[in-house]
């Protein structure tokens, strides 16, 4: 089986990891040469934990990388998933998988990111992975769970069959929307919860912050379309406890940073040396709400305190308030 993985980030590596542990050739693309030069010269990442096994090709070539694929699984930041999608189009053939790891809502449009795929290349083989999951874990080999979003059982049964082993459990769900809203706003999410922990409050608080962010994403769902139940799925509980209880979470470090009152030039500093899709997904979700009239009070609250510093403990009368 020929896989082919769109970046080379964390999340890319680890996804090169367990394909490679599933005895299939593994192809991966970056846009950077530089890049390409210092994974293939030093043989490991310099983002996770992992040795690149020498039967792993690393390549700047797109139709190079996905020509022979049978999966392709796209792990970029959301940004840049529109100009990179039209570069695989050029190369894309029928029958060939499309898996989106990425997660996130595009700003200018506030499109998800299936409906990214969906409109620059024409197939209906189109999944999403999403869940629980840090780059490190995976590379760990600890067990994990993840949704596997699609509604073309040709593409589920080629992931489920090529990407889970004993250490990777998948989940079938029909729900794109569901799964997709879990994945995008989670991500905003813990950066509030990171501001709580950053201000002292201890998982008490912690806790009730989450069941609280559990009703309002679940009403999101229902909302924009989505099934309710998914809230509890890999995707849904899954990913938001992780993500708002872990300093390994990039968004959750950057909202501690924020309660703790560093300074802005210590954030910026952390910002400009990290990728946070939070902050990115944080103006898209806010936009797409005022788009589609809807509610979410918790949403412009974190933006407030993002956007316009505003005070954190208003996060504390919100929790209190809220009804």
């Amino acid at each position: 089986m020929n896989i082919a993985i769109i970046g080379t980030g964390a999340y890319g590596m680890a996804l090169a990891s367990i394909f490679y542990d599933n005895k299939c050739k593994t192809k991966m693309w970056t846009n950077s040469d530089e890049e390409k030069n210092m994974l293939i010269k030093s043989g490991k990442s310099d983002k996770v934990d992992f040795v690149i096994p020498k039967d792993i090709v690393i390549s700047t070539d797109m139709k190079e990388v996905i020509e022979d694929a049978n999966i392709i699984m796209i792990a970029i930041p959301a940004k840049f998933l529109d100009s990179t999608s039209k570069i695989i189009n050029k190369y894309y053939k029928s029958k060939q998988v499309i898996c989106i790891a990425s997660k996130g809502i595009e700003q200018n449009t506030c499109r998800f990111l299936y409906d990214v795929i969906r409109e620059n290349i024409k197939t209906s083989n189109i999944a999403i992975i999403s869940g629980g999951t840090f780059a490190v874990d995976i590379v760990y080999k600890v067990p994990i769970g993840l949704s596997l979003a699609t509604k073309s059982n040709y593409a589920k049964d080629m992931i489920m069959k090529y990407m889970m082993n004993d250490y990777v459990k998948l989940r079938h769900t029909r729900d794109i929307i569901g799964t997709e809203v879990c994945g995008s706003i989670k991500n905003v999410i813990a950066i509030s919860a990171g501001m709580l922990d950053g201000m002292g409050y201890p998982i008490s608080t912690s806790s009730m912050f989450i069941t609280e962010s559990l009703h309002d994403i679940k009403a999101l769902i229902k909302a924009l379309g989505g099934s309710k139940k998914t809230i509890l799925s890999f995707a849904g509980f899954g990913d938001l406890l992780l993500t708002c209880t872990s300093v390994k979470s990039r968004n959750y470090t950057l909202g501690k940073l924020i309660g703790e009152g560093k300074s802005k030039e210590e954030i910026d500093k952390y910002i400009e040396s990290t990728t946070i899709e939070g902050l990115y997904t944080l103006k898209s979700i806010k936009k797409l709400l005022r788009n589609k009239r809807i509610e979410m009070p918790i949403i412009d609250l974190i933006y407030d305190i993002i956007i316009n510093d505003k005070n954190p403990n208003e996060l504390k009368t919100f929790l209190i308030e809220k009804e």
